[in-house]
């Protein structure tokens, strides 16, 4: 595995050059109508699931677990939203859950505090206590209970990875993740992170040592800004060195957005990825 051979170094760049690499939303102009077309088709969807919507997993507003039934017994996949950890909802993505259940997948979506309400060590918690109470739930609910597939997008693929240690979790899936948090917290994104060096080595999966012995896809679009497709790569290379199980590919011509197609779509990319990982782990 190569890093992309357009990477920049994100030491050796300006701080308006660090904050412009990092800004997903600026990069894709028409982001904001992209995010409002998820919203409202979530909305839609939502409707049509509303059994098992806002079920509590902690004290917190945002504690709460949205659980799509495909089919009785069948297995769960858990997607985590993203939104660099301090914006957006678990309301926006309903509609990822439409290619995994389209092949008779439940789907779960769970919410956290964001920062700068919650330390990003205070949300990583909370993704492992939304993992014990489906790990409680899912056999009432109508899931397998074997365990689950984590999964996320940008800060929902950090958090996926974060979570992969859970007992509950039998293999992982990071769509455009962020898995070394150095050049976050020397980025406009620290402003309500309020990240030290210390949270951010004990934070950033590129920097544990070693990590779970259970699979894990890396997925990324191939228009994605560079600082983020090196993010990915380089955390693949990282899992490879550890001697871990990983799979890093490109989506060709995505964008940090339009890559959720691919899971949205019954025989997009991603959906197959997900069906390879629950296949690897039964």
């Amino acid at each position: 595995m190569a890093m992309p051979s357009d990477t920049p170094n994100w030491r050796e760049m300006s701080r308006e050059d660090l904050d412009r690499g990092l800004n997903n939303s600026l990069a894709v102009a028409d982001s904001s109508d992209i995010v409002a077309g998820w919203a409202q088709r979530s909305a839609a969807m939502r409707q049509r699931y509303p059994a098992h919507l806002d079920l509590r997993y902690g004290p917190r507003e945002r504690n709460r677990i949205d659980f799509l039934k495909a089919a009785d017994r069948a297995p769960t996949l858990l997607f985590i939203h993203g939104g660099y950890w301090q914006m957006r909802a678990k309301e926006f993505f309903t509609l990822m859950a439409e290619g995994p259940m389209a092949h008779g997948i439940n789907v779960a979506l769970t919410g956290y505090t964001l920062a700068p309400e919650a330390a990003l060590d205070e949300i990583v918690a909370e993704i492992h206590a939304a993992i014990d109470c489906l790990a409680r739930e899912l056999p009432a609910l109508g899931g397998d209970g074997k365990g689950i597939v984590v999964s996320g997008w940008s800060a929902g693929g950090h958090l996926a990875a974060m979570a992969l240690s859970h007992l509950f979790v039998r293999a992982g899936l990071g769509i455009s993740g962020i898995y070394e948090l150095e050049p976050i917290r020397h980025s406009y994104l620290n402003e309500k992170l309020g990240l030290d060096e210390a949270a951010s080595r004990r934070n950033s999966p590129v920097r544990q040592a070693s990590g779970p012995l259970k699979p894990l896809s890396l997925v990324v679009g191939s228009a994605e800004l560079p600082l983020l497709r090196g993010q990915t790569a380089d955390f693949a290379c990282y899992r490879a060195s550890c001697g871990l199980p990983v799979t890093y590919e490109e989506i060709p011509g995505a964008n940090h957005f339009t890559i959720m197609n691919e899971m949205i779509a019954p025989e997009g990319r991603i959906t197959a990825l997900i069906r390879e990982l629950f296949a690897r782990t039964t």
